[in-house]
């Protein structure tokens, strides 16, 4: 009985403990696995509103659009800014007035010219003036590329006066000298640059000259010099035979806000020089300037080139000038070239370069004694603003040092 007793109770825990289990299990269920995480996406920007300003990404450059005033009226530009820092867009220059520049150079000029008029003073002062001392003036204005007919006239003024004044005191001296000097360049010539016809606009200037005399900068510097005086001004590339003389010339332009006709390189320089007088008649400005090829000057087909230019121009208004630059340091060589685009086209006026450097002062003398025509222009350095009116007063003051 005790057995059966025991084996009962034994069925009993063992019933229990499982039933324990049982429930235990029931009441710790599994979790169920978390939700995989969100993935990472960056939403969309959201639109502009109508008046809010859409960001530009800090990579990009701003594009804005403005409204420029150009010759053929205000247009629409597309300006980029940098997303850094915003440059400005370049202004135009405003050139310096040309009153009174060849008096601002004139020190600049007195440096390099006074050799001249000292070396004459010099001579001038000696006690005795015989003639071994009038030969040796004569060789000093020579040598400065006065000429030889100049300089017989010179001379023999100087000699009569200084015979009849019988005392040389250093003023004295000095203002014979000036007022000789003053004779041979010559003060009663009209040296104003003829762009105001009376009865029409434009003003016409034809630029010609060889190549290396700084011809196409002396056209830029001239358009500089007349809208420093107000003037309207459209440029005509009509050199084309010369790499980037196009490229050139416009950048000149653009600095002053002139605007530069130019055509295809190699191109016909008659027809460029046709459009640009018809642009700057369309476009009302005062005046237009034709920069024209300028290779050598023996060759004959070129100079033939040149008489077109001429004769197509003047299809469409007769020309008010014709400048012909020179080169001042090369002397006598000068005088040749002048001789040879003198017989092709009319010149009325001379541009002397590089008058500062190495130049012998006495070449205005020479060429306009060569062509009968007067130095209207003189370059004076490599600046913009250095090219001046020719004063004959201020370049004799300059040349005896005073």
């Amino acid at each position: 009985m005790e057995t059966i007793i025991l084996a009962v109770v034994i069925a009993v825990v063992v019933l229990g403990a499982l039933g324990g289990l049982v429930i235990g299990s029931r009441r710790r269920k599994p979790l169920p696995p978390p939700p995989p995480a969100a993935p990472d996406i960056t939403a969309p920007p959201a639109e502009p509103h109508v008046g809010d300003e859409a960001e530009t990404p800090r990579d990009e450059p701003r594009r804005t659009i403005e409204e420029v005033d150009l010759p053929g009226g205000p247009a629409p530009v597309v300006v980029e800014e940098p997303p850094s820092a915003v440059e400005a867009a370049p202004e135009i220059e405003i050139p310096e007035p040309t009153a009174g520049r060849l008096v601002r150079l004139r020190a600049r000029l007195s440096r390099s010219q006074n050799a001249l008029g000292q070396g004459l003073l010099t001579l001038l002062s000696r006690e005795h003036l015989d003639d071994d001392t009038w030969e040796e003036i004569e060789d000093t204005l020579l040598t400065a590329d006065v000429g030889v007919q100049p300089t017989q006239e010179l001379v023999e003024g100087l000699r009569e006066r200084v015979k009849v004044l019988g005392t040389r005191t250093p003023d004295e001296l000095r203002g014979l000298l000036r007022e000789e000097l003053l004779k041979l360049v010559g003060t009663d010539v009209d040296r104003t640059v003829r762009t105001e016809p009376e009865d029409r606009k434009p003003g016409i200037v034809m630029v010609v000259g060889v190549n290396g005399t700084g011809k196409t900068t002396t056209t830029g510097k001239l358009a500089r010099v007349l809208v420093a005086d107000g003037r309207t001004v459209v440029l005509g590339a009509a050199d084309t035979f010369r790499a980037a003389a196009a490229d050139q010339l416009q950048t000149w332009g653009e600095r002053v806000g002139a605007y530069t006709v130019r055509g295809p390189e190699a191109g016909d320089p008659a027809s460029v020089a046709f459009d640009a007088v018809k642009e700057g008649k369309e476009m009302g400005v005062d005046v237009v300037l034709i920069d024209t090829a300028g290779r050598l000057h023996t060759k004959t087909g070129l100079m033939d080139e040149l008489g077109k230019v001429k004769r197509v121009v003047e299809k469409q208004a007769p020309l008010d000038e014709v400048l012909l630059v020179l080169d001042a340091t090369t002397g006598q060589n000068g005088l040749v070239q002048a001789r040879v685009f003198a017989e092709v086209v009319d010149i009325t006026g001379i541009v002397l370069t590089k008058l500062d450097g190495t130049a012998k002062g006495g070449i205005v003398v020479a060429v306009q004694r060569e062509l009968g025509v007067p130095v209207k222009l003189v370059g004076l350095g490599e600046g913009a603003d250095d090219l001046a009116p020719f004063e004959p007063e201020a370049f004799v003051d300059a040349l005896i040092g005073e």
